[in-house]
């Protein structure tokens, strides 16, 4: 049986060399010279929201680099979870920006004991579902729609946002460092497109070559 199991991993790992191999992976660092917002000050429910909270629209490190970007491959179709999960807490949406593919069904939930609405919105200011949570650990579910950038709000609490893009394109977001990684590319030429709440970066074209990783930067401004 353990001889079973060993040729079974085996079998695996030759496998996934073989994948690796045969594709390349696209990996690189997000920054700008753009720096980061005064915390936002909080008017309602300071129990238990606090006197302020840090204005995450533009999240950046001491050298530059930034999170929440949105790094996307066109025309790369990769498979994204079925649900996408919006919470609630000390009045702020988590996460920030997440992906979703289309018409996932997302789930929104909260933690706190104050009265929440999360109000999904296209980018043309059209309401996809709009929910309140007067209670904590309250979920209620939604379809999210066909591909597109999502804005999420609160009503209640005019500070809190939320993004969320819908893509069945191959994509990733930029962490703390401002990196990203994107595995199992198969070789050829592609169109990166980068995606900020507020900032812009333009597209670029990169070759993948299998058994390579591709390194990228994005200056965003």
């Amino acid at each position: 049986m353990g001889r079973i199991l060993a040729l079974g991993i085996l079998g695996t790992l030759a496998c996934a060399q073989v994948v690796s191999a045969q594709t390349g992976s696209i990996a690189g660092t997000i920054s700008t010279g753009a720096k980061g917002a005064a915390p936002v000050r909080v008017t309602i429910d300071q129990k238990i929201c606090g006197n302020e909270l840090p204005d995450e629209a533009i999240v950046v490190d001491a050298q530059g680099r930034l999170a929440n970007s949105v790094i996307s491959v066109v025309g790369l179709k990769r498979s994204v979870p079925s649900e996408a999960v919006v919470s609630n807490e000390k009045c702020r949406f988590g996460p920030r920006v997440q992906l979703a593919r289309p018409n996932a069904s997302v789930r929104t939930t909260s933690k706190d004991p104050v009265l929440h609405t999360t109000q999904a919105q296209q980018e043309n200011g059209r309401t996809i579902f709009n929910v309140a949570l007067p209670v904590p650990g309250i979920n209620i579910s939604k379809p999210i729609g066909g591909a597109g950038i999502v804005r999420l709000n609160c009503n209640t609490h005019p500070w809190m946002r939320g993004w969320m893009i819908v893509t069945d394109d191959a994509a990733a977001i930029s962490g703390a460092d401002g990196r990203f990684t994107i595995d199992n590319v198969p070789p050829g030429t592609y169109e990166l497109r980068v995606w900020h709440e507020t900032l812009k970066g333009a597209p670029q074209k990169i070759t993948v070559v299998a058994g390579k990783p591709t390194e990228v930067r994005f200056e965003l401004r």
